[in-house]
């Protein structure tokens, strides 16, 4: 039987990151049912409140990562607007920020001072290079930890310029792995009773995620370069160009080759000695690619996958955006949410992956306007007044 509560209700994060990487792990954890307050510059805001498209002067792009919060604006150079930040992090588990190394130190509210006003603190610090390290303290995007990561010298098709992968996978792997830290350090919370700082780079996640090009490099001493879309170490895995557009495929063992083979109505193949196994395969892929180019720009891509399905062959169109919004596997796994944001209607949005059987965690709640809920997050957690909050709007500290 279902939960109606989420399973992080009653956890109550305090939000200060901006743009992707710390958005985006706050939104999960808002997602899953913690309350995330997003603390925002007075007038300003969010970066990414600026970034096109907008739709009747709402970033969909802010939408998109940081629904389900609560916005409170505090100006922090303010003394008034640190105090009370710290009376937040009172009743807070988790602080999380996204500025450089030193940032927090400077405004005075780093973690060595904050755990002293919370020890049960969690303070997790997402940025470019860590908080040690000689480039520690320089600035970073997703592009620059792609290409300084390595991910941008394996991307892209052979001989070709430098290309970064479509999505911000620097970022947005920073997001994941800081979201894991987090809850990693919850779980030790209750074994010590004490928070912790989470310390994540991104560019420490993307050597995490550059999967086996270290080891080909370590073992073969060659440097991996982009190979387009195929696998470096399997083959055939790759798209192929049918009579009408694309076709992925993926053979990962010699039993679905061979069943390959004969789905393709070419056995001959499985048998060649060149192409047996996939070490000969991966040694010969310009010969093979020659021959299956051929064979796949016979048919249309739906024929093809028609026919792989049925022999259960890993394959797949290369599908664009409009056509992911209608998929019926996407839409049966509720990957597409519809959002009511108010004045500006409902919009589709990705979903949560995460599947709880016994407590889930939803997309409901729309991503707040600027300032949105400051008195009710003053008054109700911390027990101002209402004549106090505007008091605080006419110094500019809110």
């Amino acid at each position: 039987m279902k939960s109606q509560q989420k399973p992080l209700a009653g956890l109550r994060i305090i939000d200060l990151s901006r743009v992707l990487a710390g958005p985006f792990a706050a939104m999960i954890l808002a997602d899953l049912g913690a309350d995330v307050v997003k603390i925002e510059e007075p007038n300003f805001g969010d970066e990414s409140r600026g970034f096109p498209p907008f739709k009747d002067g709402f970033s969909a792009y802010f939408i998109s990562i940081n629904r389900g919060k609560r916005s409170v604006t505090l100006n922090l150079k303010e003394k008034r607007g640190k105090e009370i930040l710290k009376e937040l992090v009172k009743k807070a588990d988790i602080l999380l920020e996204n500025y450089r190394p030193g940032a927090m130190k400077r405004l005075g509210l780093d973690y060595e001072v904050l755990k002293e006003v919370n020890p049960r603190l969690i303070y997790a610090a997402c940025s470019g290079f860590g908080q040690n390290g000689p480039l520690s303290g320089n600035g970073a995007y997703d592009l620059i930890i792609q290409a300084m990561g390595g991910m941008m010298s394996i991307t892209g098709d052979k001989g070709g310029t430098p290309t970064k992968v479509g999505a911000s996978i620097a970022d947005l792997t920073a997001a994941l792995y800081t979201t894991i830290g987090i809850l990693t350090a919850l779980h030790a919370r209750e074994q010590t009773g004490l928070g912790q700082m989470v310390d994540v780079a991104m560019l420490d996640c993307q050597i995490c995620i550059l999967e086996n090009a270290i080891a080909r490099y370590v073992v073969s001493n060659e440097i991996p370069g982009p190979v387009g879309s195929r696998h470096a170490s399997v083959t055939p895995f790759q798209a192929f160009p049918t009579k009408d557009s694309y076709l992925v495929i993926g053979i990962g063992n010699e039993k679905l080759w061979e069943r390959f083979c004969r789905g393709i109505k070419r056995p001959d193949l499985a048998k060649d000695e060149r192409f047996a196994l996939n070490a000969k395969r991966n040694e010969n892929y310009e010969v093979l690619n020659s021959i299956l180019e051929g064979v796949f720009r016979s048919r249309t891509t739906e024929d093809w996958i028609r026919l792989m399905e049925k022999d259960g062959i890993p394959c797949g169109p290369i599908n664009t955006v409009d056509k992911i919004l209608d998929h019926p596997q996407i839409l049966a796994r509720e990957m597409i949410a519809e959002i009511d944001h108010g004045s500006i209607g409902k919009l589709k949005m990705a979903g949560l992956p995460i599947k709880l059987s016994a407590t889930p965690g939803k997309v409901d709640k729309p991503a707040p306007r600027l300032g949105e809920h400051t008195e009710e997050v003053l008054v109700g957690v911390l027990g101002m007044t209402r004549e106090e909050v505007a008091a605080l709007r006419m110094k500019k500290v809110v």
